[in-house]
């Protein structure tokens, strides 16, 4: 026979489970795995520890595919417009993949190569990405590698084929190859590098647009913003770069690490972006290109960068002048020109060199970005359909504002809100029913 007493200390231990339960279903920082058999990484969004310890790895999109490149086009796996890919690359691999194309949108498939950190690279290790029809006439490409910078860090670029009505190659529809080829010297790290691949179309114009470049246009670089600094740590990789406006934004940023962020730039707009490295209490010993500042355009094709030495001081760094943003920039044969192709968000990257470490410990140092976008929004070129990202949205401006990471920020904010519902709700709905239950069989055992 079952006491009240009996009664109570079961309710009891199944509603403290229950609220043990719904408490761990509400605990932030708890991520599903996307893929079968492959965690999410989520890397932490505040400043990094000042204990050293282990960098906070590259953050890859969580819904991304795992696919494996082919060694022959006509085995390569078929990318889709608007998805995201990760494969790995071997010490001078090459590797295939397809695209079905029609005759009317231009194509751009990105690769992000993430080298694993810490590891040895030589000045012109790199990757090359093209694409190329099914005769192997080649349609656009970019190759990035290590300059003097010869350290570790995520590098960008995209191929592309542009339907144009002057060109006679690349413009049919059907089956393109991208083929992705890494260089690597005898004396570097053999490890693999993480692929994080990327597929995305633009629509034609209604119109044709200009095709020549303006011979004059505002060079001169405006005044830095001022008023000081906000604090905005950035990302750390390109799926949750944290969104910045115009201003003066703060970030700590320890020796081998790379921080994303993310700017609106409209048509018509001009973006002018600087670094600078704070001074250090300890040490005064020169590092040549200690600090890499990049950009990459909303189809992450590399766009520009510069480096800078650090001697312990205050230093700062600058991307050169670049054009407004403008359709018939694609017509140039420079990527700092080329780049500046169309409408959305522009990518900046700072990586600070591991060679800091040495001379002025593993501590973060301050990390000041001054990012400028001069003139007002204008029309854009007249596409024949949905621009997709090759947009600027009121609410991109906001998150700009507001400093809303990527889609990252915006999956883990979503899911996470679910889950603290479900969880809380759950808990809810069990100590409810429990006590219910409880206050039934009291008055049985009565």
């Amino acid at each position: 026979m079952r006491t009240q007493a009996g009664i109570g200390r079961r309710a009891g231990a199944l509603i403290t489970l229950a609220a043990a339960l719904g408490a761990a279903a509400a605990l932030p920082g708890t991520a599903t795995a996307t893929t079968p058999g492959e965690p999410l990484v989520v890397a932490p969004a505040q400043a990094p520890a000042a204990d050293g310890g282990a960098l906070p790895p590259y953050t890859f999109d969580g819904a991304a595919q795992r696919v494996q490149g082919a060694a022959s086009s006509s085995d390569g796996p078929r990318l889709e417009t608007g998805r995201t890919y990760r494969d790995t690359l071997k010490k001078d691999g090459k590797v295939y993949y397809r695209v079905d194309l029609d005759d009317k949108r231009n194509a751009y498939v990105s690769v992000v190569a993430v080298p694993r950190t810490g590891g040895k690279v030589e000045y012109g290790d790199g990757f090359r990405i093209s694409m190329q029809d099914t005769s192997g006439t080649e349609c656009g490409y970019q190759q990035v590698n290590f300059t003097s910078a010869e350290y570790t860090r995520p590098l960008a670029a995209y191929a592309r084929r542009i339907v144009d009505a002057d060109s006679s190659s690349c413009q049919g529809a059907g089956t393109y190859y991208v083929l992705v080829e890494r260089e690597t010297k005898a004396s570097s790290s053999p490890d693999d590098w993480e692929l994080e691949i990327r597929y995305a179309s633009e629509p034609g114009l209604r119109k044709a647009g200009p095709t020549e470049l303006p011979e004059v246009w505002p060079s001169g670089t405006p005044a830095p913003p001022t008023g000081g600094p906000t604090a905005r740590q950035g990302g750390s990789g390109i799926h949750d770069a944290t969104s910045l406006t115009q201003g003066e934004w703060r970030s700590d940023i320890r020796p081998g690490q790379t921080l994303f962020y993310r700017v609106p730039v409209d048509w018509g707009q001009q973006l002018f972006a600087s670094a600078e490295l704070g001074s250090s209490a300890t040490g005064d010993e020169y590092i040549g290109n200690a600090l890499i500042l990049s950009l990459e355009n909303p189809a992450l094709g590399h766009v520009d960068e510069n480096s800078g030495s650090y001697d312990g001081k205050s230093s700062t760094l600058a991307l050169d002048a670049l054009r407004p943003v403008a359709h018939e920039n694609r017509t140039s044969y420079q990527d700092h020109t080329s780049g500046m192709r169309f409408a959305g968000w522009y990518y900046l990257s700072a990586t600070l060199s591991p060679e800091v470490a040495k001379e002025y410990g593993d501590e973060p140092l301050p990390l000041t970005l001054r990012v400028s976008v001069r003139g007002g929004a204008k029309p854009g070129p007249g596409y024949d359909g949905d621009p997709g990202p090759f947009t600027v949205t009121a609410d991109d401006r906001e998150a700009a504002a507001n400093g809303t990471g990527g889609a990252l920020a915006a999956e883990r904010s979503g899911s996470m809100g679910v889950v603290a519902v479900a969880g809380i709700g759950s808990g809810t709905a069990l100590l409810l029913g429990l006590g219910a239950w409880t206050l039934v069989a009291r008055r049985r055992a009565g």
